[in-house]
């Protein structure tokens, strides 16, 4: 086989682009969920002791 026609081959094969593409996306959505939850923390745990105080009555 000619180099060439290998390269050629190489450099226009996309099958993998639309993988690769899908996983940064994840990636993205995964450091939105991450950093929002990160940041959110305190209240978030602040609400959740707020509804167990109002369940339990202390």
């Amino acid at each position: 086989m000619n180099i060439r026609f290998l390269l050629r081959r190489f450099l226009t094969d996309d099958r993998g682009a639309t993988a690769i593409e899908y996983a940064l996306i994840i990636a993205l959505i995964f450091l939105v969920i991450l950093t929002s939850l990160t940041l959110f923390s305190d209240n978030i745990k602040a609400m959740f002791q707020r509804v167990s105080e109002a369940i339990t009555g202390n």
